[in-house]
């Protein structure tokens, strides 16, 4: 665990993803799409323990989403 804020934590992900973006090389877009499948999955998994602690209609509501496109999305 860290005790690091989210949004720092997010900072610098976004920073190191944006690095790979600019570089012209093949292996860097492979990771770029390998982050992408991985994010995804994280995703998920943030969102099914956000439902667990609290509810669908609040990972909705964080997702922009309504409680079915959520439940929908993230169930499993």
């Amino acid at each position: 665990m860290t005790d690091r804020a989210p949004a720092t934590m997010a900072a610098d992900v976004r920073v190191l993803v944006d690095e790979l973006a600019a570089l012209p090389d093949p292996a860097a877009f492979q990771e770029l799409i390998s982050l992408s499948d991985h994010l995804g999955r994280a995703l998920g998994v943030s969102a099914r323990l956000l439902a667990e602690a609290g509810s669908w209609s609040e990972v909705a509501t964080y997702a922009g989403t309504s409680k079915q496109a959520a439940w929908s999305r993230w169930r499993m």
